[in-house]
């Protein structure tokens, strides 16, 4: 009887090992909306309510980082954008600081930059403190950490003594460029050209997932906790729902950043600096020395979604 356990046994932890869980965090850039100047407060609404209610469905944890300009408009603030925030942070979402003016960070002054910073925390640590919650992430715009160790070290230094931590991105993805094509077919209301760029765009995802994959199994011997970067667009509000069920049907459930950020691969140490926006993935493999051959098979935008957002 033992001899026929020790075979069943060994075949349970092979299939569990096999069949474990993968685990990703939702976040999401830009916030409260990307609205290609559609000034229109039901259309933003919308938008933001159907991102919402597509995130709690599915269980999302999701943090959403936040452009605080977005906020004002030439009268002031803007008293729906913050009932936006509001609402997603009494949905259980989180929120970070994006910066003031999505300044680029190798092109902006330390000074300069690091106030941006500061003014784009004033309404957002207001808004959480009123639910007890308080400010901890920060999200590089374009994920330029600087261009320089000097650089991206004073940063990095400064967001410390803030009490920030950064945001890393694992899986990252030109979601923007389908959000543009996808915004360009509902503004001409050309509903089969959305469905194509939707359909599209979740296999692209996928693609990229998967590709990700294999890189954090080259780097790690496993697949790590990944942080998916997408951005708060029309097509992401129509589309998360879909993009729950692909990552489910490849093994995932969702975390939130905290969590995330347990996996001890985030302490890998960067150290190569460049004017690049990139995955961390990517980040900590140019500093192990990894080239060309390295990064081959990576998915590419198709031809037809650059040009509609060209």
């Amino acid at each position: 009887m033992r001899l026929l356990t020790l075979p069943i046994l060994f075949i349970f932890l092979f299939s569990l090992s096999f069949g474990q869980i993968k685990h990703i965090c939702f976040s999401i850039d830009d916030m409260p909306v990307v609205n290609y100047k559609i000034t229109d407060s039901s259309y933003q609404k919308k938008l933001m309510d159907n991102l919402i209610h597509s995130l709690k469905d599915n269980n999302i944890p999701a943090i959403g980082f936040v452009n605080g300009r977005k906020l004002y408009d030439e009268k002031g603030l803007i008293n729906f954008q913050i009932e936006m925030l509001k609402n997603w942070i009494n949905n259980g979402l989180e929120l970070g600081n994006h910066t003031y003016s999505h300044f680029d960070y190798n092109t902006t002054s330390f000074n300069d930059f690091t106030l941006d910073i500061l003014k784009g925390e004033t309404n957002l640590k207001e808004l959480l403190g009123a639910k007890g919650y308080s400010l901890k992430y920060f999200r590089h715009p374009f994920l330029h950490v600087g261009d320089t160790k000097e650089k991206a070290d004073s940063l990095s230094a400064f967001l410390s003594i803030r009490g920030y931590k950064i945001a890393p991105v694992t899986i990252d993805n030109e979601d923007y460029l389908f959000a543009v094509a996808y915004h360009r077919a509902n503004v001409k209301n050309n509903k089969d050209l959305m469905l194509k760029i939707g359909h599209d765009y979740i296999d692209y995802m996928e693609k990229k997932t998967k590709y990700y994959e294999v890189q954090s199994q080259k780097l790690f011997g496993r697949n790590i906790n990944q942080i998916l970067l997408i951005h708060a667009s029309l097509l992401n509000s129509d589309y998360v729902d879909s993009l729950a069920v692909m990552f489910k049907r490849n093994g995932y459930d969702f975390i939130c950043m905290d969590k995330t950020l347990q996996d001890d691969a985030y302490k890998t140490e960067i150290t190569v600096f460049d004017k690049w926006g990139i995955s961390w993935l990517d980040k900590w493999a140019l500093s192990q020395g990894k080239r060309k051959d390295f990064f081959k098979d990576e998915p590419v935008t198709p031809d037809y979604i650059n040009k509609l957002a060209e």
